[in-house]
C-alpha cells in the first residue's frame, strides 16, 4: 500500500482533483504532472462541498490504479456522476471547496456479533466498510463528525449499504489522511 510521508502531496491532490473537474466542464485544460507519488497505487474518495453542504462524494476503497489516475476518476465522479444530485455546473466551481481523502489499506475485523464490532471501532479515526452477499457501504471517518455515536453510525452504513441482518455480515476498518480546499 501506498506509504506517503510528506505534507506536499494535499495540494498536489487537490490541485489535481480540481482541474480534473474544472476540464470535465470544459473551462480548463488540465496541466501535466510529472509527479513520481501519482504513479504508485492509492485508494483516494473526494467530497466536494458548497455552502459546507455535501454536493458529491465519490471514491475508491482499494487501492487498484495509479493514485493520480484514481484522485482524476473520483473528482469527476463526485462533480458528475453522484447519483444522490445534479451533475455540478460551471456556474458552481468558485464556490466548490474540495477534499481528498487518501485511505489506508482496510483491515478486516474478527468479530463475534454486533457488539463485538461496536466494541472495535474507533470514533472519528476510522472509517468502516460493510459487505454482505452483493451489498456494501462505507464511510469515510469523517462522517463520525455527523454521527458520534458507534451504534448509530454502524446502523446508519447497514440501512446505506441496505444490509438488514448481521448474518454473514464482514467487515474492514481503514483510515484516512486528508486535505481540504
Amino acid at each position: 500500500m501506498l506509504l506517503l510521508p510528506d505534507t506536499e502531496l494535499g495540494p498536489t491532490l487537490l490541485d489535481r482533483a480540481r482541474h480534473a473537474i474544472e476540464h470535465e466542464l470544459g473551462v480548463k485544460d488540465v496541466p501535466p504532472v510529472d509527479d513520481a507519488r501519482l504513479a504508485s497505487r492509492g485508494a483516494t474518495f473526494v467530497t466536494l462541498r458548497l455552502s459546507g453542504d455535501l454536493r458529491g462524494c465519490i471514491g475508491s476503497v482499494r487501492a487498484q490504479r495509479a493514485l493520480g489516475h484514481d484522485v482524476v476518476l473520483n473528482a469527476i465522479g463526485a462533480a458528475t456522476r453522484d447519483p444522490r444530485f445534479l451533475p455540478v455546473g460551471v456556474h458552481e466551481l468558485n464556490d466548490i471547496r474540495v477534499e481528498v481523502s487518501l485511505l489506508s489499506e482496510p483491515q478486516f475485523l474478527d468479530f463475534a456479533d454486533e457488539d463485538d464490532l461496536l466494541g472495535q471501532l474507533r470514533p472519528g479515526i476510522d472509517g468502516l466498510m460493510l459487505f454482505s452477499g452483493c451489498r456494501s457501504a462505507t464511510f469515510l471517518p469523517q462522517v463520525w463528525e455527523q454521527l458520534p455515536d458507534p451504534r448509530d453510525f454502524l446502523d446508519a452504513l447497514l440501512r446505506k449499504g441496505g444490509i438488514r441482518s448481521m448474518h454473514n455480515l464482514m467487515a474492514a476498518s481503514y483510515t484516512v489522511r486528508k486535505w481540504q480546499e
